[in-house]
């Protein structure tokens, strides 16, 4: 498999610089002391966490390749699952179903695509389960119109019609989308395990953002509501189907953060730092991991 690894990296080159020019033009602090305070006990920690996150999920990977046959060392499988993080910066994270196609012994492309299907899933309701304190906060938000209360309920209410309908049709689904087919038998591979590797992985990061309030824009938030604000930006991002959710999960973020009290340049400023850790990290994770494996393991190939 080809990869035009080089204008890729360029894209990210650009991208993580656009950031952090944000970083710099936002805020009332200096930047280079924000930009500093990562490299503090605390930002440490939330760079812990969210690396956490990513082994969580890395290990919910490797039990979906063994699924489909193929087990993996857990230090290995970790290494091919960061690697797939390179291509985060797609849209709907599509760039990330090439965790299988890399391989030197590739997976094939419809068992690729159904493990990548299982993992947007999962990720897609540990995140709703986590948006529930977030919804709660807002329902109680007193100067929330009651037209907005409405439209909040009937926005619910047409979710859950939609996923009746999915689940009554599945068989017709599943005859017309073979991969969705096979995403639903991961799904049904030990789900108590892969959902609470998801909850965990997903609070985790929740528990960064809280870390990057709290701590160092000194903006006081309970943890489960940092928790479910960023799962409520996340979904929302990823609706959107923009790479990596770019510009929809920081208007998100930003917005609910201004909604708290935040003054709007201290939830820009912390919006910012969360995406570099909760994003751009697992991206700079994932291409050294790629070349790592590609150049010595050689056990991704890139051609």
């Amino acid at each position: 498999m080809k990869l035009p690894l080089k204008q890729l990296l360029l894209a990210l080159g650009a991208a993580a610089t656009a950031y952090a020019l944000v970083l710099l033009l936002t805020g009332d602090a200096s930047s280079t002391t924000r930009l500093a305070a990562l490299w503090s006990p605390t930002g440490a920690l939330a760079a812990a966490l969210c690396v956490l996150n990513y082994l969580l999920r890395g290990q919910r990977w490797r039990l979906w390749m063994a699924h489909y046959g193929r087990p993996l060392g857990p230090l290995q499988g970790l290494r091919l699952y960061l690697a797939g993080y390179t291509f985060t910066p797609t849209p709907g994270n599509v760039g990330e179903a090439a965790r299988g196609l890399l391989l030197r012994q590739p997976l094939g492309a419809a068992d690729s695509l159904a493990i990548f299907g299982a993992e947007r899933l999962a990720d897609l309701l540990g995140l709703l389960l986590l948006t529930l304190p977030g919804l709660w906060w807002l329902l109680q938000w007193p100067d929330l119109a009651a037209w907005q209360l409405q439209l909040g309920a009937a926005a619910v209410a047409a979710a859950l019609l939609v996923l009746g309908l999915l689940f009554t049709f599945r068989q017709r689904l599943f005859s017309r989308l073979p991969w969705l087919h096979a995403a639903w038998h991961c799904l049904a591979t030990r789900p108590w395990r892969w959902l609470g590797l998801t909850l965990l992985a997903w609070a985790a990061q929740g528990l960064a953002t809280w870390l990057v309030c709290q701590a160092l824009f000194d903006w006081p938030i309970d943890p489960w509501l940092a928790t479910g604000f960023y799962a409520l930006a996340m979904v929302g991002g990823a609706l959107s189907m923009l790479p990596a959710g770019l510009g929809g999960t920081e208007a998100l973020l930003t917005g609910l953060l201004a909604l708290h009290g935040a003054p709007l340049a201290t939830a820009v400023g912390i919006t910012v730092l969360v995406r570099l850790l909760t994003l751009w990290l697992a991206v700079a994770i994932g291409v050294l991991a790629l070349l790592y494996s590609a150049a010595f393991r050689q056990d991704i190939s890139l051609r």
